[in-house]
């Protein structure tokens, strides 16, 4: 069966009109709604204003009520500390009150807080016994020192002496070019210790080495052994010397290796240090004092190098020529 047109648009209508009416409804309840809500926040916001009010007011109360409290404990505790000190002896001096400050809270009421009246000791008596009494013992005698200082004659610096110099004879018992360089020889001298030394000498252009196997000679033991090209030299040769010649010096007849070389005039003792002090540049000293003279014998201040009992050491040819 089939509807007429008629019935079919008036059953759309009606369905419509059923629509409409629950839509208002709708709106109407949406609406209502929304003013509860409305109310429901209203009223929660005065509630908390109410409980922060409530809140503050309390805070403020508690604070008010334990500045009260500490400001009476700091005036017990200031009126001990003033009779403490007026027992021992302090003098208290009246200080003015300062002014009142003031401190608001939330809700604008004010708050008082009295500071206590410090109390300024007498220092006066603490600072002089304190005071360290002077040192006029000290203060004098370091002005007695000064003036001994200043005043006082100064020591006479002594002068390095040929003493101080270890000479001996020595005989090469070994002889042989430097590994590492041309100029030098490398001897191995017997001094009387039982064991030769090691030397390093730079005479390869003035000497043979033919003729520096098995000689007399003499030497300056107590330099301060020195590395010439890697190898450890333990003493000197000395030697007569010009700009362009060097000899080696010659010991008297009759020298056993270990005799001491000294000067007339100059005691030969054993108090010479085993090695001269580089810093105090003894032998630099001493060195222009060293000279072979007309008759070509070595001399230290003209006094000749000599072997007790032995004779004089010389030079084979240089004469007023440089030792060293």
């Amino acid at each position: 069966m089939f509807l007429h047109v008629s019935h079919c648009g008036r059953y759309i209508r009606s369905v419509m009109s059923r629509n409409s009416a629950i839509v208002a409804r709708l709106e109407q309840r949406a609406q209502e709604a929304d003013r509860i809500i409305s109310h429901l926040r209203s009223q929660l916001k005065d509630l908390k204003n109410a409980t922060v009010s409530n809140n503050g007011g309390r805070e403020v109360s508690r604070l008010q009520a334990e500045n009260a409290q500490l400001q009476a404990e700091v005036e017990r505790a200031l009126k001990r500390l003033v009779a403490l000190e007026t027992s021992h002896g302090v003098i208290q001096i009246p200080y003015p009150r300062p002014l009142t400050s003031q401190a608001g809270n939330q809700q604008g009421s004010e708050v008082s807080v009295q500071k206590p009246d410090p109390v300024a000791p007498d220092t006066t008596e603490a600072a002089e016994k304190a005071k360290p009494a002077p040192k006029k013992a000290k203060i004098e005698k370091k002005a007695d020192q000064k003036e001994k200082k200043v005043g006082g004659p100064s020591m006479p610096t002594e002068e390095p002496s040929i003493t101080q110099v270890d000479l001996r004879i020595g005989r090469i018992v070994d002889v042989k070019k430097h590994p590492d360089a041309d100029t030098l020889y490398l001897e191995q001298i017997d001094i009387g210790e039982g064991s030769p030394r090691t030397v390093v000498s730079g005479l390869v252009k003035h000497v043979p080495m033919e003729e520096m196997q098995d000689r007399l000679v003499i030497m300056c033991c107590n330099l301060k052994p020195a590395k010439m090209r890697g190898v450890l030299s333990q003493a000197m040769v000395m030697c007569a010397a010009t700009d362009d010649k060097v000899e080696i010096l010659l010991p008297p007849e009759g020298v056993v290796p270990g005799d001491r070389v000294s000067c007339d005039g100059y005691a030969l003792g054993d108090d010479f240090p085993p090695q001269m002090n580089p810093k105090k540049k003894i032998f630099e000293q001493i060195k222009p004092h060293l000279k072979t003279d007309a008759n070509k014998v070595a001399c230290y201040k003209g006094s000749p190098f000599k072997v007790e009992g032995k004779g004089l050491c010389v030079a084979p040819t240089l004469a007023d020529a440089n030792v060293r």
